[in-house]
């Protein structure tokens, strides 16, 4: 039991020294959240708010189709575990989710993202409400509520937005 502990201490002294540097170089916290916000604002153009608690949402598109849209951005082991919907308004909603989490599996998930959702806030509710779901911390939605917003690996039918191959190359490397 005491050399786990021993080796437990160390192996997160490692992790601390290693979320030191994801701050320095993030300008943020080393959570998922803030890394998340980090690899969208460089990958979608967002300017982030200057706070990372600001409520509502977590940045501005600054250019393309969104710009001047707020837009709530949301990292995941597994998105299909449902999602954060906040009281407070933004006009999207930006999921960066790694791949679905086989049932019975181990609580890790790399930080991996092997997709990327862009939903319509305003439409989700209104679909949700419809469908008389809870809107809470982890509400639960449906994979065709994700597939028609994917916009990565590959763009579903109704996407807003279609990334350009750099965009898609840039969220590649998190893969």
């Amino acid at each position: 039991m005491t050399g786990t502990l021993h080796q437990l201490a160390a192996l997160l002294r490692a992790r601390d020294e290693l979320d030191a540097q994801i701050a320095a170089l993030t300008g943020r916290s080393a959570r998922p959240g803030d890394i998340g916000e980090f690899i969208a604002a460089q990958v979608f153009d967002i300017e982030l708010a200057g706070t990372a608690t600001q409520a509502g949402y977590d940045g501005i598109f600054r250019s393309g189709p969104l710009a001047g849209r707020t837009v709530n951005v949301k990292t995941y082991g597994d998105a299909f575990a449902g999602i954060d919907i906040s009281p407070h308004t933004c006009d999207f909603y930006l999921v960066l989710s790694g791949p679905a989490r086989p049932p019975g599996a181990v609580r890790h998930h790399r930080r991996r993202i092997s997709a990327a959702y862009l939903l319509d806030a305003r439409r989700l509710l209104e679909t949700l409400t419809a469908r008389r779901v809870k809107i809470e911390t982890a509400t639960s939605i449906r994979r065709g509520d994700l597939d028609v917003a994917q916009v990565f690996p590959t763009a579903g039918a109704n996407a807003p937005i279609r990334l350009t191959p750099e965009q898609a190359g840039l969220l590649s490397l998190f893969g």
